[in-house]
């Protein structure tokens, strides 16, 4: 919310507490931008949503409040009254041009708010198996979910990054007979890869690495202590290699947690006798199940099989468990397109756990396609796998990487265009937006110093208008994003906002040596715009460059 819109708000609950003698919480008190330009700066319908309290007509009610706010409403130009009940307010040229002071003065810290008011909010995103490399699946969720952290954060919420390792059970089992393998065949040695091991390349430089680390020691020892040795440090080594391709990627964790830490600190066999205590964990057939049909899901689901090892879902219930133990009330997780079906018996877990509805939210993160020439671009060329984050990174550039995950919703299928990501020119999008940075850098590199003015009167163009009230909007884009957990709303106010500079630009001359006072106006909105447009850059993680 910004400086204007906070003063409207709380002159309205006050127009309301002089003519009804109601007290008005923030909430109940909307202040919008009306669709329509004509009709002024801000709406709010108030009038109407006391309708039913006063049992009045809304024209009325508004018609008193009016008349209250002509004289609490220092800044407006204008109150008028839109059927059926709207109040409209028209600024003052001097309130809208306020926010070029108020930008400069936050700096970096513009655009954050207390939205969020603390809540404790815990994100899981990528949390990819520890047995091969992040590819494009993982590079959505990665940008998405540190995007939405990144909002989450700047809004006041306390929120938590986390990756949960996926390092028990079957998957690390096969990790270690393929490096075994791998590893054998480094000596020209006959070698055997399991059949749904793990064929990709990088199993092989892994196997090399442990080769160089460890010489031949391996060849001599075999049975448990191998495959134990493979498995550990498989599993460190593929973790190390994400961490770097993450941080490449500008992504990072506040926390990771292991599931085989939930084994070792006895943290699955207690959630599951407390199921049993509910009576939503029953046997049959030799297998232990859960009564997820109880909590709206199409069939009960197996926790423990048959022959004694658990399902996935086991240990994710006390992962999810262990979240709440550490003080989080809001936990949210970014789960692939494979595991919408998985969503309901989660939350039908944590429901039986005593946990209310909505405690667990989910997004899905839907398919991403590579596109080149209007062909799709399955595997890498280099590879002949699967294209990795680095692969893509290296190919178009981190910021192009991220922004064009971002900048669409993510619970939609993606075609990410090759060729368009790799183009310098105002086609595509990021680089519409740097180009817009840059160019606000060099003219502010050629202009006379800024002078910090108490008003800018002289900004009546309605190119400079536009400007200004886009950039005066920006508290209120991180705000409905960081709620909504959808940063593709802050691309979009990037692009507008490097539409209407450019639009601005084009329009106004700002280094006008015959008119000094002007020139140091318009000298201001560049910077107030230059600070907004680094810091909607932020936080989606792209780089700001002062050159291009």
């Amino acid at each position: 919310m910004n400086k204007i819109e906070l003063e409207l708000i709380n002159n309205i609950k006050t127009a309301v507490k002089n003519c009804f003698t109601l007290e008005m919480a923030d909430e109940m008190v909307m202040i919008e931008l009306p669709k329509d330009p004509s009709f002024g700066d801000y709406s709010t319908n108030i009038a109407m949503r006391l309708t039913k309290i006063l049992k009045q007509n809304p024209r009325a009610i508004a018609e008193k409040i009016v008349g209250e706010l002509n004289v609490l409403c220092k800044n407006t130009e204008s109150i008028e009254i839109a059927n059926p009940g709207f109040i409209n307010f028209r600024l003052k040229k001097t309130a809208i041009s306020d926010v070029i002071n108020h930008i400069i003065e936050l700096g970096d810290n513009y655009g954050k708010n207390d939205s969020g008011k603390g809540q404790k909010i815990l994100v899981e995103y990528v949390s990819a198996n520890p047995t091969g490399d992040l590819h494009l699946g993982h590079a959505r969720g990665a940008a998405w979910g540190d995007a939405v952290t990144r909002l989450l954060n700047f809004s006041g919420y306390n929120c938590l990054r986390e990756y949960y390792i996926n390092d028990a059970g079957r998957q690390i089992e096969m990790l270690g007979l393929s490096l075994i393998a791998r590893y054998e065949e480094s000596f020209g040695l006959p070698f055997e890869l399991p059949e749904d091991g793990y064929h990709a390349h990088d199993v092989i430089d892994i196997a090399l690495e442990i080769k160089k680390q460890d010489g031949d020691k391996w060849l001599k020892i075999k049975g448990k202590e191998r495959l134990d040795y493979f498995k550990v440090e498989g599993r460190r080594l593929e973790l190390e290699k994400i961490k770097k391709d993450l941080a490449y990627y500008r992504v990072s964790f506040d926390s990771w947690v292991s599931e085989q830490s939930l084994y070792d600190n006895n943290r699955v066999i207690p959630v599951l006798n407390k199921l049993k205590e509910l009576n939503v964990a029953f046997e049959k057939d030799g297998a232990l199940w859960f009564k997820t049909t109880d909590y709206g899901d199409d069939k009960d689901r197996v926790l423990i099989k048959s022959d004694g090892s658990y399902t996935y879902l086991t240990p994710d219930i006390a992962n999810h468990m262990y979240k709440f133990e550490r003080g989080y009330d809001k936990l949210v997780d970014l789960w692939g397109a494979d595991h919408h079906g998985y969503i309901k018996r989660m939350c039908a877990a944590l429901e039986a756990l005593g946990h209310p509805q909505g405690s667990l939210e989910v997004d899905i993160i839907q398919m991403v396609r590579l596109v080149e020439n209007g062909e799709e671009v399955k595997m890498s060329k280099r590879t002949g796998n699967a294209v990795t984050i680095r692969e893509l990174c290296d190919d178009v550039g981190v910021d192009a990487a991220r922004y064009f995950f971002v900048a669409r919703a993510v619970d939609t299928h993606l075609d990410f265009d090759l060729g368009l990501a790799r183009t310098q020119s105002n086609d595509n999008p990021v680089f519409y937006a740097q180009y817009a940075y840059a160019r606000i850098s060099s003219i502010l590199n050629a202009v006379p110093e800024f002078v910090a003015g108490k008003t800018y009167e002289l900004l009546v163009d309605e190119k400079e208008i536009a400007l200004l009230r886009l950039i005066g909007e920006f508290p209120n884009v991180v705000a409905d994003a960081a709620q909504l957990r959808q940063p593709n709303k802050v691309c979009n106010y990037i692009q507008k906002l490097a539409q209407l500079f450019h639009s601005f630009y084009g329009s106004c001359k700002v280094n006008d040596p015959s008119n000094a006072e002007l020139t140091n106006q318009r000298v201001g909105l560049l910077i107030a715009t230059k600070i907004t447009m680094k810091n909607a850059l932020n936080l989606i993680a792209i780089d700001a460059p002062e050159k291009m």
